[in-house]
């Protein structure tokens, strides 16, 4: 049976988002990409993403000089682990609670509203039709 990725940190969050958006890409290219918000160093960088590797977080192609590295977990796989986690930890995993608190902290808008209406009729409907 296939185990999960570990839970990503903070650190090696952002530099999947920046794998995720980009695709794959040189530590070179992630570290630029880093830097447009803060300050970071490039061998950090790339120690962050040679652990990242053997955590089987990144893939990395060695076929050229710069090595390219991609992200292993998918952007929607490794967010429902980490909402899982939260889910189970902060709110002894009532989904209502989470959901609730989520549409409190941030203003919401009309759009969001209407898709989260209509994924809550999917899963009420995907529901019925097992029970």
């Amino acid at each position: 049976m296939p185990t999960e990725p570990p839970r990503p940190t903070d650190s090696e969050l952002a530099i999947l988002r920046v794998l995720w958006d980009r695709g794959p890409s040189t530590v070179r290219e992630v570290h630029d990409a880093l830097n447009a918000d803060r300050k970071t160093g490039y061998t950090t960088v790339l120690k962050f993403m040679q652990i990242m590797h053997e955590k089987g977080l990144l893939e990395r192609d060695e076929s050229q000089r710069s090595h390219v590295y991609t992200a292993k977990p998918s952007q929607q796989s490794t967010q429902k682990q980490l909402v899982k986690d939260l889910l189970d930890r902060a709110f002894g995993g009532s989904a209502k609670q989470l959901v609730m608190q989520a549409l409190s902290a941030a203003r919401t808008s009309p759009q969001e509203l209407k898709e989260i209406r209509k994924l809550i009729d999917e899963a009420n409907h995907n529901s019925s039709k097992r029970g």
